[in-house]
C-alpha cells in the first residue's frame, strides 16, 4: 500500500440538516469548510432515508460507532459516503473480504531507500493512518471479516480507545475527528437465512461496542422511480415513466422472491439503473433486461424471474417487442 498523506481539516461549519438532508436534528452537526482529496463526490440526486440519516449524523456529530445492517443493494455504504460528502468529511471504505489481514490494517516492515542505503522501516497500515487523521473509516461487509482482523478492530471500538501497536511499542491516540462506521448484511448472528454465504457470527462483546445499529431497507417503488428518472433524464417522459415503473416493479418482485428464498439473485436499485441505461443504448427492453440481470441468474431460477418480468410488463419475455420511448 502506498504511503498515505496526512489529512488537514481545521475549520468547521454548522450544517443545516433540514436543508441539506431533509431531516431535523436535536443536536448540532458540524462539517469542514474545505474539501480534501478523500472527500467523496456529491450525488445531487441521492435520496436520504430519514432514520438512517439521523443515525449516521449522530455518528459524525457525537463520535458514535454506527453499524448499518440491511440487504445488499440498499445503499448502506453510499448513504454514509453521501453524508460525508456534504459534510466535507474525508471518508475511506475498506471491504473486509477474506484477503484483508491484520498486516493490511496495522502495517508492516518495508525496505526503503534512505540516504542511498536500504533500510527497514515500519509502514503504517490504513488503521493507524485513519486513527491519526480526521477521517470517517467505513468497514464494508463487516460480518465477513476474518477473526484476527475483527479483534484488531475491537481495539478501536471504544469511543476514545487508544490503538496499541505492540510490534512498535507505540500507542496512538485518536484524532478528535476520527469516526468509525460499518455495514453488514446480518446483525452479527451469522447467516440464518442462507442468503449470504461467507458471513459469520460476531463476538457479542464486540457487537456491544457498537453504539448505534440501524437497519436500511429497499426504497419505496415511487421513490426509486424518481431516483432512476433523475439519473436517466432521457426517459423522463410519459412513456419512459411507465417503462421505469415496470422496471422497478420487476425489481420489487425479485426482492420479495429473494427474501422468501425463491431466488438467490436480487435486483438492486443499481441494477435497475444499469437496465435503464442499457435500454437507452440497445433500444430493446427484453435484451437490456437479459444483459443487465437475467444472464447472471441461476439457470434454474430464470423461469421465475421471467415471470416477474411478465407480471410487470404484461408481456411474455420471450415475445417481448422493442419499445421505443426515446422519441
Amino acid at each position: 500500500m502506498n504511503k498515505l498523506n496526512s489529512v488537514e481539516n481545521k475549520s468547521t461549519k454548522k450544517i443545516n440538516t433540514l436543508d441539506t438532508f431533509g431531516v431535523s436534528c436535536k443536536f448540532e452537526v458540524f462539517g469542514f469548510e474545505d474539501r480534501g482529496e478523500h472527500v467523496p463526490d456529491i450525488d445531487n440526486t441521492y435520496k436520504f432515508d430519514p432514520q438512517t440519516t439521523l443515525a449516521i449524523l449522530a455518528g459524525f456529530a457525537h463520535n458514535r460507532r454506527v453499524l448499518i445492517q440491511g440487504y445488499h443493494g440498499t445503499g448502506k455504504s453510499t448513504h454514509i459516503e453521501q453524508i460525508a460528502a456534504r459534510l466535507n468529511w474525508p471518508c475511506i471504505r475498506i471491504n473486509l473480504d477474506s484477503h484483508i489481514s491484520r498486516i493490511d490494517l496495522i502495517g508492516k516492515d518495508a525496505i526503503i531507500l534512505k540516504d542511498n542505503k536500504q533500510i527497514t522501516e515500519f509502514q503504517d497500515g490504513i488503521l493507524p493512518w485513519a486513527y491519526k487523521n480526521p477521517v470517517a473509516l467505513v468497514f464494508d461487509e463487516y460480518d465477513a471479516g476474518r477473526p484476527d482482523v475483527m479483534f484488531v478492530i475491537q481495539r478501536i471500538l471504544e469511543t476514545n480507545g487508544k490503538l496499541t501497536l505492540l510490534d512498535q511499542s507505540r500507542v496512538i491516540k485518536p484524532n478528535e475527528h476520527f469516526r468509525l462506521f460499518a455495514t453488514a448484511n446480518t446483525v452479527g448472528l451469522g447467516d440464518t437465512s442462507g442468503l449470504y454465504h461467507g458471513t459469520q457470527q460476531i463476538n457479542q462483546g464486540q457487537m456491544d461496542r457498537w453504539n448505534i445499529v440501524s437497519t436500511l431497507n429497499y426504497l419505496e417503488n415511487e421513490q426509486e422511480c424518481k431516483i432512476i428518472l433523475s439519473k436517466v433524464k432521457e426517459l423522463n417522459n410519459k412513456e419512459g415513466k411507465e417503462i421505469i415503473k415496470s422496471m422497478v416493479a420487476t425489481a420489487d418482485l425479485s426482492r420479495s422472491g429473494f427474501i422468501n428464498g425463491d431466488i438467490s439473485t436480487v435486483m438492486s436499485p443499481r441494477t435497475v439503473l444499469t437496465w435503464a441505461e442499457n435500454y437507452l443504448l440497445l433500444d430493446d427492453i427484453e435484451h437490456a433486461f437479459k444483459l443487465s440481470f437475467l444472464n447472471r441468474c441461476d439457470e434454474l431460477e430464470r423461469s421465475i424471474i421471467e415471470e416477474y418480468f411478465q407480471r410487470s410488463f404484461g408481456i411474455d419475455i420471450t415475445d417481448a417487442k422493442v419499445v421505443n420511448v426515446k422519441e
